[in-house]
């Protein structure tokens, strides 16, 4: 997806070989027409999946996830990591950690949103170490949902998610994959060759 790729290399920062800040348009100021382009691509990819719910985990997923919940015409259902006065009973609960944050949070999505019935397209902004991606699959299970598949915005190839996630058996698609954030440098994969582009 060449806007996402551009935005990247325009106004991500690269904060240390395994860090890319991109709060200009993703994750604190957000982009609302690359999320629409975002929202596009995944409904694209995912359109023949069956998909009747969207799964994404507060905060940075809600904007990619409402707006290909638009496209696919599906409700969006974020986890919470706070606890919440009206979100008390009836929940399903799994442990995350961010890699980011270096915390763990308890996640929590309420029963009557998501059942044996749905067909769940899980979005998140970013996959590194798979921890938040797992930890929806998990909601997604103790519902009996059907995981039709995991869309990311940007996979960080050279951390061990996206291939653990795989491996499992889900089908993971990446709108931005980067296979290095070494020497200040963002280096993408392409697809066809996996082979970085620079």
């Amino acid at each position: 997806m060449e806007l996402l790729l551009n935005t990247i290399k325009k106004e991500g920062i690269i904060l240390s070989d395994s860090v890319l800040k991109v709060d200009s348009f993703l994750n604190h100021q957000i982009d609302p027409h690359l999320m629409l382009a975002i929202g596009q691509e995944f409904a694209q990819l995912f359109e023949k999946d069956g998909i009747t719910k969207i799964l994404t985990i507060e905060s940075s997923g809600i904007a990619p996830s409402v707006m290909a919940g638009l496209k696919l015409n599906v409700p969006v259902i974020f986890a919470r990591k706070r606890k919440s006065l009206t979100l008390i009973n009836e929940l399903y609960t799994s442990t995350v950690y961010s890699f980011t944050k270096q915390e763990a949070n308890e996640i929590s999505v309420s029963k009557k949103f998501i059942n044996e019935h749905d067909r769940v397209l899980i979005i998140d902004d970013f996959l590194a170490n798979g921890q938040a991606a797992l930890g929806l699959v998990e909601i997604a299970r103790q519902a009996n949902a059907e995981v039709a598949g995991i869309g990311i915005v940007i996979e960080k190839s050279f951390q061990s998610g996206g291939e653990e996630l795989r491996e499992k058996g889900f089908r993971v698609k990446s709108l931005a994959r980067i296979a290095s954030l070494s020497n200040g440098e963002v280096a993408f994969i392409q697809d066809k060759t996996e082979e970085p582009i620079r």
